[in-house]
């Protein structure tokens, strides 16, 4: 057996298996060496099935092979238009550009970045993908006679079976990014595991943040849509980020509300990851509500109430139809302490069962009565 039908075989059986695209795309790069082929760089890139991010990838070197990943911003930017990945991703066709004496002035940018670099040869090459896709791949090479033919035809040979060994990889990758996006981190690691059927559901202690806008009927009435959707837009990320990075999920959009499970195995920690997110969502509020000013716009405002208790993760629906959400009286109470709010004239309200497990005081707002508990329960300013 050649080496190429080596590199080839192993690409199919062995490195497929391997499920890690980093080891497959080291491995690969280094067989290209071992054929002779002078590399200094290569750029595996997969595309995304998701709304927010257009594409991932592997960068390799010989001092080292790391994972990157494109927002679909980019997608409407100069790195985009005009470049080779474009053309080789619209096209289905490879692009060879020898680096040496180009006219750099009339080409796109990345050339010059890579001429910059060292490198003196570009190759850049379609991966085609079963479902039709067209997935951008580039080599360079610093040597100073760069690619010979027979080092392309190395790259055109292992092309189909690289495409093979990274397809499985693509299509997990680009299934759990859209169940994360619209489900949320931890229901797409429960449906991603196969707990799909109506009924299945697990019992958890978690922290459970309830957002709400204020004024949305308001506004819906007097501002356009499009300002409507944009101001929407805003709100949901200046929530919404401080939650992810606090390691919450956000479960449910809910119209203008928003509802976020903060489950850790640490009770402390759920209950001061919620209050944290709460504060830095505040926090971007006022960079908001500041920036609106200056630009003599309107101001908008929305509160936070959060409790601590038992829930339950489950699939709901009818036999053609599933949800998975979040029930449980925690739930049912965060909503209703972000409803006290209006009324104390307060942002963050959290129930004892979240204030005693904080690091720093909080500030009792007296005993007030939830609708949907018997008695009255204590509520605290954060």
């Amino acid at each position: 057996m050649s080496e190429i039908d080596h590199l080839n075989h192993w690409l199919i059986s062995k490195g497929r298996l391997l499920g890690d695209e980093v080891k497959i795309v080291k491995s690969y790069c280094e067989g290209l060496e071992k054929l002779g082929v002078p590399l200094s760089r290569a750029r595996i890139a997969q595309n995304y099935s998701n709304p927010l991010l257009s594409a991932w990838g592997i960068i390799w070197t010989p001092e080292e092979t790391h994972r990157y990943t494109v927002p679909t911003t980019v997608l409407s930017t100069s790195a985009w238009h005009g470049s080779p990945f474009e053309y080789v991703v619209t096209q289905r066709r490879p692009l060879r550009k020898r680096l040496i004496d180009l006219d750099l002035a009339a080409e796109h940018p990345v050339y010059s970045e890579l001429t910059q670099a060292g490198a003196t040869d570009f190759l850049a090459i379609p991966l085609e993908h079963g479902n039709g896709s067209v997935q951008g791949t580039s080599f360079t090479s610093n040597a100073e006679t760069g690619f010979s033919d027979q080092h392309i035809r190395y790259i055109e040979d292992t092309r189909y079976a690289l495409a093979a060994a990274l397809e499985p990889i693509a299509m997990r990758h680009s299934q759990m990014s859209l169940l994360q996006t619209y489900l949320g981190r931890g229901p797409a690691e429960e449906v991603g595991q196969g707990h799909i059927k109506r009924g299945e559901h697990k019992t958890v202690s978690a922290a459970i943040l309830f957002a709400d806008l204020r004024g949305f009927t308001e506004k819906a009435s007097t501002w356009s849509e499009t300002d409507l959707l944009n101001m929407m837009g805003e709100y949901f990320e200046m929530v919404v980020s401080p939650i992810q990075d606090a390691d919450g999920d956000v479960l449910k959009f809910m119209g203008d509300g928003i509802l976020a499970v903060f489950n850790s195995d640490d009770v402390q920690a759920s209950c001061r990851s919620a209050v944290q997110a709460a504060h830095q969502a505040l926090v971007n509020l006022r960079g908001f509500n500041d920036k609106a000013s200056e630009q003599g716009r309107e101001a908008i405002e929305f509160v936070i109430g959060i409790d601590f208790g038992q829930v339950t993760f489950g699939n709901i629906g009818s036999p053609d139809r599933l949800d998975f959400t979040v029930v449980g009286q925690a739930v049912n109470v965060a909503s209703r302490v972000q409803e006290l709010c209006k009324s104390l004239d307060e942002k963050i309200l959290i129930t004892k069962s979240v204030a005693k497990h904080l690091a720093h005081n909080v500030k009792s707002v007296g005993y007030h009565s939830v609708r949907g508990l018997r008695d009255e329960i204590e509520i605290f300013k954060a």
